[in-house]
């Protein structure tokens, strides 16, 4: 009987071992402590912790939860991820209108990421009626501060002339420090305008910078281009560009 009683203390214990969660890492304990002790910077990292991490189990409701609670204390990147929750449904249900109310806090209180967030929104009118010039004084804000995404996106208006003059230079000059900035999508445009320039190895060269970060649509609009390139392009620039499309379900467009 002893040790009938013992197998079945070990398989009992077996199973809380495998129930039980492993201990975080110190420094995700350690935000997560800060956090409960009330330090603002620290309570949205640990939102962002339990949104999106290897370290626990995704659980959106409770990263709300603390957003709104650092928001509470006025810190604008608190903000700006309430605002991303109510975009895109994370812990609450979708409400566009409400997401563009907490990009305008988080704008207002000088986060980069609500001013450029607040402007896709804008251009694309979500959650408001579309304003382009309303989407270019935000996104012009970011980018005098040095948000590379936005700067992205004044060199795209400055290109079509969109709202104001239409000059090709002032749009290159800002994919290019889009492009330093760490921007894929300025990384893509500043090699496009390269090769449009006879430059072809700068472009490459921006285009391998950009492949690990870039999104379907930049993959895809890159596949296209070193497809047309042949033997001028590169081969292992366009390999990684077909392992990524693969990874990410994405048929290809054009035939090897």
């Amino acid at each position: 009987m002893r040790l009938l009683d013992t197998l079945k203390k070990t398989a009992i214990q077996r199973r809380r071992d495998r129930d039980t969660p492993p201990p975080l890492p110190d420094f995700i304990d350690e935000i997560r402590i800060r956090a409960a002790q009330g330090h603002v910077p620290e309570q949205v990292c640990w939102g962002d912790i339990l949104l999106d991490s290897i370290y626990v189990p995704p659980n959106p409701q409770q990263a709300r939860k603390w957003y709104e609670i650092a928001a509470s204390a006025g810190y604008a990147p608190a903000h700006n991820m309430l605002g991303r929750c109510h975009h895109f449904g994370w812990g609450c249900a979708v409400d566009l209108p409400a997401a563009a109310a907490s990009y305008e806090t988080a704008a207002r209180l000088g986060d980069l990421w609500g001013c450029y967030n607040l402007g896709i929104m804008t251009m694309r009118g979500l959650g408001m009626p579309a304003d382009l010039r309303l989407a270019l004084a935000l996104f012009r804000s970011a980018a005098e501060r040095g948000h590379a995404k936005s700067m992205n996106l004044v060199a795209r208006f400055t290109e079509e002339g969109w709202h104001t003059e239409r000059n090709p230079a002032a749009a290159l000059a800002w994919y290019r420090r889009s492009a330093e900035g760490g921007d894929y999508r300025g990384q893509h445009n500043y090699a496009s305008a390269l090769l449009a320039m006879g430059k072809r190895a700068e472009a490459l060269d921006w285009w391998r910078r950009a492949v690990d970060d870039a999104t379907s649509d930049i993959l895809l609009a890159m596949e296209r281009t070193l497809h047309a390139l042949g033997p001028h392009g590169d081969t292992a620039l366009s390999n990684q560009v077909h392992d990524r499309l693969d990874t990410l379900g994405i048929p290809r467009q054009t035939d090897d």
